[in-house]
């Protein structure tokens, strides 16, 4: 069975991609949501979704952090329904880039959340599946259906992800940002992204993923890596780029084997979700 990344190679390829609202295709999205006012002092209040974070997000002993889903979904839930009906109702434009930036990363995973809620209990997000094509019957999850609104497009995650964020900011820090809640998928974070914080926020979810072991691990001398670099390679430029971009962030004692390796082994990626024990 493909995976979800796999899946997503393929149907770009046949270029089968299509929005079903708004007519806006997926190749143009980018352009469609590429305009920024580079004056704006706009800031949109992200602190509902940074309370929702610090009281259902907890950081485990492991270094992963995991949602407390069983109480998210009785006691926060209409609170996050909420938050992302006022992101629907911002005007994305308006908006400067970095805000745009914290603005698409927030409601991605805020989105996420939403959809894992409505159908918890699961053991996965790919356990989600709303449609969105056979591609979407295929792979499982929920990422191909259009779940938001954002000025008058219908938009699914996978086209925040790779319509808009990838191609817009062409950050590959991006990938610590947006979370697809599962254990292999960079940290949740316990608080929403901000334009005033969102290099350091990046930068330190880069530094928490390289240096664990969902990230990059060496093993007898082999190197075993996150599948999201080798699902997204391109955004590192290649094998040696994301080597490269892994010794920028990795701690002393992963640098120093990292300078002797010049090649990934293999990959790997968990899909279990990650619930915080109850």
């Amino acid at each position: 069975m493909l995976t979800r990344r796999q899946g997503l190679k393929t149907i770009a390829a046949s270029g089968l991609l299509v929005l079903t609202a708004m007519p806006v295709r997926a190749a143009v999205l980018d352009e469609t949501f590429a305009t920024f006012k580079a004056d704006s002092d706009v800031a949109i209040d992200h602190s509902a979704w940074s309370k929702l974070l610090a009281t259902y997000v907890v950081a485990s002993p492991d270094a992963i952090n995991r949602v407390r889903y069983a109480d998210f979904k009785r006691d926060g839930h209409a609170r996050l329904k909420q938050y992302i009906k006022d992101l629907e109702a911002v005007e994305v434009s308006s908006l400067a880039r970095r805000e745009q930036m914290a603005f698409w990363a927030n409601l991605y995973n805020a989105k996420t959340i939403d959809i894992v809620l409505d159908a918890y209990p699961v053991k996965s997000i790919k356990d989600t599946s709303l449609g969105g094509g056979l591609l979407a019957v295929v792979t499982g999850g929920p990422w191909k259906a259009k779940v938001v609104t954002i000025a008058g497009a219908r938009l699914s995650l996978d086209d925040i992800e790779h319509g808009i964020l990838r191609p817009v900011f062409k950050d590959p820090r991006v990938h610590y940002a947006v979370n697809c809640a599962s254990i292999g998928c960079p940290n949740i974070m316990r608080e929403a992204f901000n334009a005033t914080t969102l290099d350091a926020q990046l930068d330190a979810g880069a530094r928490a993923y390289v240096n664990h072991r969902r990230g990059f691990a060496v093993m007898g001398g082999g190197l075993t890596a996150s599948s999201i670099y080798d699902w997204f390679a391109s955004d590192f430029g290649d094998e040696a780029g994301v080597l490269a971009h892994a010794r920028t962030y990795a701690a002393p004692p992963l640098k120093q084997k990292l300078e002797r390796i010049s090649e990934i082994s293999g990959y790997d990626y968990d899909w279990s979700l990650n619930e915080a024990p109850r």
